[in-house]
């Protein structure tokens, strides 16, 4: 939903402004607080707030005891974290047992949860939303019952298309099919578009989940070299689909997992033709879109869909509550496909989660609650990957996102991941090996970081021992 900035992003802009100006330059001292609310009439809290979201921007750098810095000039991601090279021809898949002990091992609240999938379950407004779902049930009327099968209430719909139609997506009335969670809307996509045998094209890395699909399906991966800053690589996609017959493409466009990639607007429009001209649907994992560091939430792909051939995938178990289970798909000219798919497997979804999240987004809090949520998460990535680069080996390379709350390391070479999980969960720390990322198990030397547990008072030791554990292997 459109916002107007806050004082202090309008500060940060006016700032972002400057330095691109020229004004402040590399290395320069930012104007001290009390000097900046004299200058702009705000308050401490407006200036420390703006400074905060430069440094998630990583144009200031913070130095103890002398205040806010430019950042000077640093090497690109693309520069020090490369793309993949995959395998040029599509690979059978078998990542379920792996995944399934990592999920297993996440679990256990003892366990220091670095390779959860999940931000920490303090960030989501319970109370708020048990009320809402108190009042819905009370409201309830015996016809909502059934006329809630399979696509879902329609006022938590009309909800949904209010908020896509916000962001310059519009809806047709019959195109939305809610679901159990962002998976099944996956899966139901996948399978309206595919037959067992197909070849999908996905990211390289890509979402371990996604691979569990494609073998549950008996479906066959090729993979995609992914920039760990744009997304996809558009000019290998091109190269993979006059090569292979592919049947759909999977794609992450927005805070991809786990690299955390943003793909730029002008490359979601040319992924989105490009498909178009080859005839393949796009199945578009949306669950991190809201959890942007920015001030605008990135348009998905979906936006520039002009032929249905997009199925847009989203939830509220990133953003909003992992339990209620509550998903969707606005699946383009394939929605009746869907819909026949739910009919056929879970036929409905749990009716009051829908209720109770449809209440929580008519009171108007969610954009609040949303706010809070972007700029705990904001800042403890950057908190948290100033502890990676601290404590892990000085040659390891880590991404900065934009957005989410993963952050995806490369280790040195002599480094084994797997093995490095194994020793860690003997300690009581978890974390998600690079193997699991791909359907060959290439990313040896790679691991995936949670850093969506802020206030969570065992991160730093967990963060420094899973490094001195690295460095010990290094």
């Amino acid at each position: 939903m459109p916002q107007h900035p806050t004082r202090y992003e309008q500060l940060a802009d006016d700032m972002t402004q400057a330095m691109s100006d020229g004004l402040l330059k590399p290395g320069e001292r930012l104007p001290s607080v009390r000097e900046t609310c004299h200058r702009r009439g705000v308050s401490p809290s407006t200036v420390f707030q703006a400074y905060g979201l430069l440094e998630t921007r990583g144009l200031v750098e913070v130095r103890p005891r002398s205040g806010f810095y430019v950042s000077a000039p640093k090497r690109s991601l693309r520069a020090s974290l490369q793309p993949a090279v995959p395998r040029p021809e599509a690979t059978e898949v078998a990542v379920s047992a792996l995944a399934f002990d990592l999920l297993e091992s996440t679990r256990d609240p003892a366990v220091v949860p670095l390779g959860s999938a999940f931000p920490r379950g303090s960030l989501f407004p319970v109370d708020a939303l048990a009320r809402s779902g108190a009042r819905a049930m009370r409201r309830l009327k015996p016809e909502q019952v059934t006329s809630a099968l399979t696509a879902g209430d329609e006022t938590l719909r009309q909800a949904l298309r209010k908020r896509y139609a916000l962001q310059g997506v519009p809806l047709a009335s019959d195109e939305l099919v809610v679901t159990n969670g962002a998976l099944e809307a996956l899966n139901l996509c996948l399978q309206a578009v595919t037959q067992p045998g197909d070849v999908v094209a996905i990211e390289s890395p890509t979402f371990y989940a996604a691979l569990q699909v494609l073998e549950r399906l008996k479906l066959r991966a090729v993979e995609i070299a992914t920039d760990p800053v744009e997304g996809v690589d558009l000019d290998a996609l091109a190269a993979v689909l006059t090569r292979e017959r592919v049947a759909a493409c999977w794609l992450m466009p927005n805070f991809q997992n786990p690299l955390g990639a943003l793909m730029p607007v002008a490359r979601k429009r040319a992924l989105v033709d490009l498909l178009a001209h080859h005839g393949v649907p796009l199945i578009e994992d949306d669950v991190y879109g809201e959890l942007y560091a920015d001030l605008r939430r990135p348009p998905p792909a979906k936006a520039f869909d002009t032929t249905g051939g997009v199925l847009h995938c989203s939830s509220f178990s990133k953003c909003l509550s992992p339990g209620y289970r509550v998903g969707w798909a606005a699946a383009g000219r394939f929605a009746r496909d869907v819909q026949r798919l739910k009919m056929m497997s879970s036929l409905a979804t749990s009716l009051p989660p829908q209720l109770a999240i449809a209440d929580y987004l008519g009171q108007g809090a969610y954009d609040r609650h949303l706010r809070q949520l972007r700029a705990l998460l904001a800042d403890e990535q950057q908190r948290v990957r100033r502890l990676v680069l601290r404590h892990f080996p000085a040659s390891t390379r880590v991404t900065q996102p934009r957005g989410g709350y993963f952050l995806w390391l490369e280790l040195p070479p002599t480094v084994d991941a797997l093995a490095l999980h194994h020793r860690a969960m003997a300690a009581g720390i978890s974390s998600a090996p690079g193997v699991l990322f791909s359907a060959d198990r290439r990313f040896t030397h790679h691991l995936r970081l949670n850093v969506g547990h802020p206030g969570d008072p065992r991160i730093d030791g967990a963060v420094r021992q899973l490094g001195e554990m690295a460095a010990s292997m290094a």
